[in-house]
């Protein structure tokens, strides 16, 4: 193989970093060895140059009409224009024409939705840019949609979530292309993490969506917050809010889509990985701080949330000598 054909696909509309993420780290590696290299092209309907949501426009490369297999890879890109683009036949009709010729398959960001509308993820688990995530979901039912993760791998076709998260899939391909090496330095050329777990969650609880406007419920979501330590059954959270346990939990799922036990346990697990990431506390320290009975109580927490235990949470997170509180 002389080369790894890599064809990105854009349009009216499209993220410039949805873009950018993938081809400047593609590019990034074949400066530093990738061999057989890269050859990445920007692919656009028509051949005519895209306005960016951001405003900028960019010269494709490409005639997405006239490009032909076999592809390393197809991926698809995100932006404001992605719902023009999943309803036009036509360059969804392509991208299902070039996803038979390519190795392999991804999207970013809201490019799900045009990998959905083509059929190619039928049967599959998949993600998205989290604010887009149930829009899929329910234009697309025969797509198994996962809001959490920051990319997906389900057989040969990949998704990835919002924007940024498409820098952590692309580092993810280097590795599987030209192993863990060269993807280590190119991290360290793009100055990000080598490895940020894949089902990372998107973002965090207490900023993925705004604060409760039930009162009683924001009232509770403050005292989870306020002292994780604490006792957080619901039960007593019940008691503390002067309502009943079933009452407490039909506003928490009516108002922030699980139960009060979940909410908790989610809250608990993502102030252990803030504190596993920028401080040097053992584990068991870190775990009774976080309202987790034992380390071992965590590690199952962990595993369940980011698919990882805590040692290796650490080892992938903290990007610099943590310190001690």
């Amino acid at each position: 193989m002389r080369e790894r054909r890599v064809t990105v696909v854009g349009y009216e509309g499209a993220e410039l970093l949805d873009i950018a993420c993938v081809t400047s780290t593609l590019e990034m590696a074949n400066g530093l060895g990738a061999a057989p290299p890269y050859r990445v092209r920007l692919a656009g309907p028509g051949g005519r140059p895209i306005t960016c949501g951001s405003g900028l426009t960019l010269h494709v490369q490409e005639t997405l009409e006239r490009v032909a297999g076999p592809l390393d890879t197809l991926i698809v890109s995100g932006g404001i224009g992605h719902e023009d683009a999943a309803g036009d036949r036509l360059l969804v009709a392509h991208v299902r024409r070039l996803a038979r010729e390519s190795r392999r398959v991804a999207s970013v960001c809201t490019g799900a939705g045009i990998l959905a509308a083509a059929g190619l993820l039928d049967g599959r688990r998949a993600t998205t840019h989290w604010r887009w995530a149930r829009d899929m979901a329910v234009r697309h039912p025969e797509v198994a949609v996962d809001p959490a993760p920051i990319f997906i791998r389900d057989g040969n076709v990949a998704t990835s979530a919002g924007v940024t998260s498409a820098l952590d899939l692309t580092l993810a391909f280097i590795e599987e292309d030209h192993g863990t090496e060269l993807a280590r330095r190119v991290s360290r050329y793009l100055v990000t993490y080598l490895q940020r777990p894949g089902n990372q969650a998107q973002m965090s609880m207490f900023t993925a969506a705004p604060p409760p406007e039930d009162a009683l419920v924001k009232r509770v979501v403050d005292r989870i917050a306020g002292d994780l330590a604490g006792d957080l059954a619901t039960a007593a959270l019940a008691a503390g809010a002067g309502v009943s346990e079933r009452h407490l939990t039909r506003l928490f799922l009516k108002h922030l889509g699980r139960t009060p036990g979940r909410f908790v346990r989610r809250a608990r697990t993502e102030a252990a990985a803030h504190l596993l990431a920028s401080t040097s506390l053992p584990v068991a320290v870190v775990a009774a701080r976080c309202g987790f009975g034992t380390a071992e109580t965590l590690r199952q927490a962990f595993v369940d949330q980011y698919g990882i235990p805590p040692s290796r949470y650490r080892s992938t997170q903290a990007t610099h000598p943590p310190r001690a509180v």
